[in-house]
């Protein structure tokens, strides 16, 4: 099975958008690591998208952007993300998102009772990475 995901870390954040009930974290040119079934080579993408994260409980702090993600932990429900954002993404229940940032704000923490990923455009090959 063919599988995608975002690496968080290295990607640049643009734009972190607050309202009373939301947060929209914005990645211009995430990089996304490709699987191909059967292979042991991988390649890379870049690729903008945006993280939604609805039903939340307090809006985060801003942040001044743009930032580099230095990695992170997706948290849904039972299962963690470590580093990465799989593609597609889409969840309900408990959804907390802990980014680490490059800069004087080193995180970014986020409880929410949703998540899912926008990605916008097509993506661009970067490289090959050899196993």
């Amino acid at each position: 099975m063919d599988s995608s995901y975002i690496e968080l870390k290295g990607s640049e954040i643009e734009l972190i958008e607050s309202t009373a009930s939301a947060v929209r974290i914005a990645f211009p040119r995430a990089l996304i690591i490709k699987n191909m079934t059967g292979s042991k080579e991988r390649t890379r993408w870049s690729q903008a998208g945006v993280l939604v994260l609805e039903g939340i409980s307090d809006p985060p702090d801003l942040i001044e952007r743009p930032v580099t993600c230095s990695g992170g932990d997706i948290d849904d429900n039972v299962y963690t993300y470590r580093d990465m954002i799989p593609i597609p993404f889409s969840s309900r229940g408990l959804i907390r998102c802990t980014l680490r940032l490059e800069g004087p704000v080193t995180a970014l923490l986020v409880e929410a009772r949703s998540a899912r990923l926008e990605m916008e455009g097509v993506p661009k090959y970067l490289d090959h990475l050899r196993a």
